[in-house]
């Protein structure tokens, strides 16, 4: 019997660096594992002011050869969710490529009209096609997701406002960035006057795109906020630390 399991791995790495997409798998009595090893950078895809082409690397580091399909889409966030759509903006080549073992697979991706005014995000999508079934195995398939960030021929800059939501029985951190360039925010902190500290699930998804508004909820430990209290945000971000007072208003 052979089962296959699809495992999907989000890369939301904060910096250029090589990212190595090992799987975990499970053995099932009686049968073994049959599993690919890749090795992709870099892990973010950054084109400069007039940049209309990079590659990306795709190297096999596992012992037999493997299938991949390389697509690209449109990044969006809508709702607090990353959104993907399908997009010609940005070309890869080849689509589709076998890698034997220990070869790597260059991959370029070219640019089709530079962004006007506003920072321009795609993502990488790059599947491990599977090879055929063989009896008494557990196979295991990966899926990367590679952002890609284009600048635009002006400066981009982002420029991110909070401020808390409260509504009937709970509260929600808002981030506004009406900037023209990503944000990628971390290690959020918000204090209360009296020195407490509230979680958030801003760690969920760290990117605040251009021109977005980011929600992540409050655990208020039990005890509810009210409209015009003020708070104070600590975070780590690329462009800088963060820190601001943070305001309390009412939503009906």
């Amino acid at each position: 019997m052979a089962i296959i399991l699809n495992k999907a791995v989000m890369i939301a790495c904060r910096r250029d660096v090589t990212a190595i997409g090992l799987l975990a798998v499970m053995v099932l009595a009686g049968g073994t594992v049959r599993a690919q090893s890749l090795m992709v950078l870099p892990v973010n895809v950054h084109l400069a002011p007039g940049q209309r082409a990079t590659t990306l690397s795709v190297v096999n580091r596992g012992n037999t050869e493997t299938a991949i399909q390389i697509r690209v889409y449109a990044w969006n966030q809508t709702s607090g969710q990353d959104q993907l759509t399908t997009s010609d903006a940005v070309l890869a080549s080849p689509p589709l490529a076998t890698i034997a073992p220990g070869a790597t697979q260059v991959v370029r991706l070219v640019l089709r009209q530079p962004p006007q005014g506003r920072e321009a995000t795609y993502r990488i999508v790059l599947d491990q096609i599977p090879p055929p079934a063989v009896p008494g195995t557990v196979r295991v398939v990966l899926r990367m997701s590679i952002p890609i960030f284009a600048q635009p021929t002006t400066r981009a800059l982002p420029h991110l406002n909070f401020h808390i939501e409260h509504h009937a029985e709970k509260e929600v951190l808002v981030a506004v960035n009406d900037g023209s360039r990503h944000e990628v925010i971390r290690d959020v902190v918000l204090s209360t006057s009296d020195g407490r500290k509230l979680k958030n699930e801003s760690s969920a998804s760290p990117y605040v795109l251009a021109g977005v508004t980011r929600r992540w909820p409050i655990d208020a430990q039990g005890s509810l906020l009210h409209a015009g209290d003020i708070l104070r945000i600590t975070a780590h971000a690329d462009s800088g630390t963060i820190e601001q007072q943070v305001h309390v208003v009412s939503i009906p």
